[in-house]
């Protein structure tokens, strides 16, 4: 029984710690954007970012409970085993987001969470305990449709910002109002971040309390506590920024301007907060990055750099089946040494998350530089106004115009 329990407490360290790493990994998702046209300054922008994300937390369950009471089926599962196994499918998780964080690319911390899952319950359990039905129409339908579907509604919406503005054309700073918009639409997807994200570790830990008879199956709601804690622990993670990912997602895939952004952000708060109502586990990187780069193409003379669009996309691909497979192995050890394998899971995924911190620290990515140019600046919000040319200006560019062409 005590070592039953020491499993959960690890299954539960080890879940909030992935939260924490879902937190930082995804504040570009809310934030890049804003930092990157100076309509937030990055220490602000992270900050705004967590608080909403902790309010966030508290105002669904609806994804949580995809994951608790939907994509495993519980009564299969063996009290014994299953909590080492979700232990196992953590570490495949925790492993794919802190290399992809490393790497800078914005890949999907949800379906890193699914595919550790699925990889270590196929190994440890078998194909019978996992509701293909679920999975296919709430994690990989999504999958395909929500960044698509952002991508156009972002396209739209640039266009018809950038159309109802084109008497603003000619001036410098003439969609500068934008940037005060982007506060609230930025605050809006860090606020729906946290209604779809925080909740798939609540269901993790709602699934390990079940699995050992701790919670009823009957009610998969997570407790107060198990929402709490979540809440706290992906805003504190959110407040620690995730530099590299904002900076992928802020400048590597296109240049965005004031417009761009508000129209990215309202686009992926839109999508995410239907996918939470519906309770569609989706992946809130990928809807962001389908709106940036349908902003991207939305404005006239933009260009999207389709070579950092292509890495994310094998990023994309391989996170499901690599997160898995990571799992898998994790699961293997304990099928292979029982009781002593969930020890060296543990030992494993220390020296995994010790080692990937520790090559990061040798090109540090921080808000000093992760857009320096707008972290430098100290304008943020407060853009100074450029007047455009007078009539009679134009008039005289236009008449040395004809005199340069004449001669």
């Amino acid at each position: 029984m005590e070592s039953a329990a020491l499993v959960i407490v690890l299954v539960i360290v080890l879940a909030l710690f992935f939260d924490f790493t879902n937190g930082f990994h995804d504040t570009a998702n809310a934030m890049a954007t804003p930092i990157a046209t100076g309509a937030l300054k990055p220490k602000v922008a992270v900050l705004l970012a967590a608080s909403l994300n902790l309010v966030g937390a508290f105002l669904s369950t609806e994804v949580a409970k995809t994951i608790s009471g939907g994509m495993i089926r519980e009564d299969q599962l063996s009290p014994d085993i299953f909590p080492p196994i979700i232990f196992a499918g953590l570490i495949g998780a925790i492993t794919w987001n802190m290399l992809t964080w490393l790497l800078g690319l914005p890949s999907s911390s949800s379906h890193a969470l699914f595919g550790g899952l699925i990889g270590a319950t196929l190994v440890g359990v078998g194909a019978s305990a996992i509701d293909t039905g679920v999975v296919l129409s709430k994690v990989i339908l999504p999958a395909l449709i929500a960044p698509l579907t952002a991508g156009i509604i972002a396209f739209t919406v640039t266009k018809i910002a950038y159309g109802v503005t084109r008497r603003y054309d000619m001036k410098a700073d003439g969609r500068d109002g934008f940037r005060w918009g982007q506060i609230f639409t930025s605050s809006l997807v860090a606020l729906a971040h946290g209604t779809n994200d925080a909740q798939k570790t609540m269901g993790v830990i709602t699934l390990a309390l079940i699995t050992v008879g701790w919670q009823s199956a009957s009610e998969p709601d997570p407790q107060i506590w198990v929402v709490l804690a979540c809440a706290l622990t992906i805003a504190l993670g959110t407040y620690m920024g995730g530099w590299r990912i904002i900076r992928t997602l802020g400048k590597g895939l296109t240049d965005v301007k004031p417009a761009q952004g508000f129209s990215a952000e309202t686009s992926t708060a839109a999508t995410i907060l239907a996918s939470s109502a519906l309770g569609f586990a989706l992946s809130t990187t990928q809807v962001a990055s389908g709106s940036v780069i349908g902003s991207g193409l939305g404005r006239r003379g933009s260009t999207v750099r389709w070579g950092t669009v292509g890495r994310i996309t094998v990023g994309w691909v391989l996170t499901l089946p690599a997160a898995g497979a990571v799992g898998a192995a994790a699961a293997l050890i304990v099928v292979w040494l029982g009781g002593w394998g969930v020890a060296v899971d543990a030992v494993l995924a220390v020296a995994i998350i010790l080692g990937l911190f520790l090559r990061s620290r040798r090109d540090e990515v921080t808000s000093a530089n992760a857009m320096s140019e707008v972290a430098d600046s100290g304008a943020a919000v407060k853009v100074p106004r450029k007047p455009g040319p007078t009539r009679r200006q134009l008039r005289l560019e236009r008449a040395q115009a004809g005199k340069d062409r004449d001669a």
